[in-house]
């Protein structure tokens, strides 16, 4: 009795903080009246590839280190490479990290596994250095832009311009017939959540070598019944539920209208995976959802 007072008392707090959550995002949507994405949504991104990351230059260490184990904004650091291999005052670096998902073996639907693998490692953004400093071999850093706490032994590589693409002013059509292009998925999503909303960052499974630009608008959609998802789900529900009428044809997912979630657009793509800023919600968003090109 008392295991399961206590899972009744967790679903109630899970069913309460995913529509917090929700609303949060609902709220969001109405207001995201922005012409183009945030220093932030740019920087802070990630990536997931399956090209090698050199490792070779990494941080050290920083100041006051005696009493700190991560750094973070204006914090000064220290970088394994100086003047002798070729590092100036001035330069800037990117701090990157490669992560996994800790839940990795709770699966969310039914082909999450076999796409993550096939997009590559994910590296999150960790944050930007300025050189101001250089001595023979080490180089001292300042921390411009934090994104998460930086530790020693975090990947430094240099900075290459990120473009910046405009949102599109085009209203979000709802009975959208399929474009004809290339559809993917929503395979997981930044800091790992599994719902998500408008101004957050998920990674689809199609990337530079499928012709994604950045620039480029993801419609966001689902099918009815397709039961690919892990959620629970009663059974048949899409088309029969006892007690609240039935029809005579067993409706499936592939002869029900699909249903539009939302867009949005790619900040970075990698070979076989892109960043997707989801700029217009609509209604809840999961992974595993159903993506294509607009």
């Amino acid at each position: 009795m008392h295991i399961k007072f206590s899972y009744r008392i967790l679903n109630i707090g899970l069913t309460l903080g995913l529509g917090v959550t929700l609303c949060t995002g609902i709220a969001r949507a109405q207001q995201y009246s922005r012409t183009t994405p945030t220093q932030a949504d740019i920087a802070c991104s990630g990536l997931i590839t399956d090209q090698a990351v050199p490792t070779d230059t990494y941080l050290i260490s920083g100041e006051d280190s005696r009493l700190k184990s991560t750094f973070s904004d204006q914090d000064f650091i220290y970088i394994n490479k100086g003047g002798e291999q070729g590092v100036k005052v001035g330069d800037q670096f990117d701090v990157v990290r490669p992560i996994s998902d800790e839940m990795a073996a709770t699966t969310w639907f039914k082909y999450q596994a076999m796409l993550t693998r096939s997009m590559g490692t994910r590296f999150a953004d960790i944050g930007r250095l300025r050189v101001v400093h250089v001595d023979a071999k080490i180089s001292t850093a300042q921390i411009d832009i934090g994104c998460d706490l930086m530790e020693r032994g975090d990947i430094v590589i240099p900075s290459a311009a990120r473009p910046i693409p405009q949102f599109h002013d085009a209203k979000l059509d709802l009975f959208a017939p399929a474009s004809g292009k290339k559809t993917g998925m929503v395979v997981t999503a930044k800091d790992f959540s599994v719902l998500t909303g408008p101004g957050t960052i998920v990674y689809v499974n199609l990337g530079s070598s499928q012709g994604v630009r950045i620039g480029d608008y993801f419609r966001v959609f689902r099918y009815q019944g397709s039961h690919l998802e892990s959620i629970y789900q009663t059974k048949d529900m899409a088309f029969k539920l006892y007690g609240y009428g039935s029809t005579p044809v067993a409706y499936q997912w592939d002869n029900l209208p699909r249903q539009i979630l939302g867009e949005g657009m790619v900040l970075r793509t990698g070979p076989n995976s892109s960043t997707v800023l989801l700029t217009n919600v609509r209604t809840d968003t999961y992974i595993g959802d159903y993506v294509e090109l607009e």
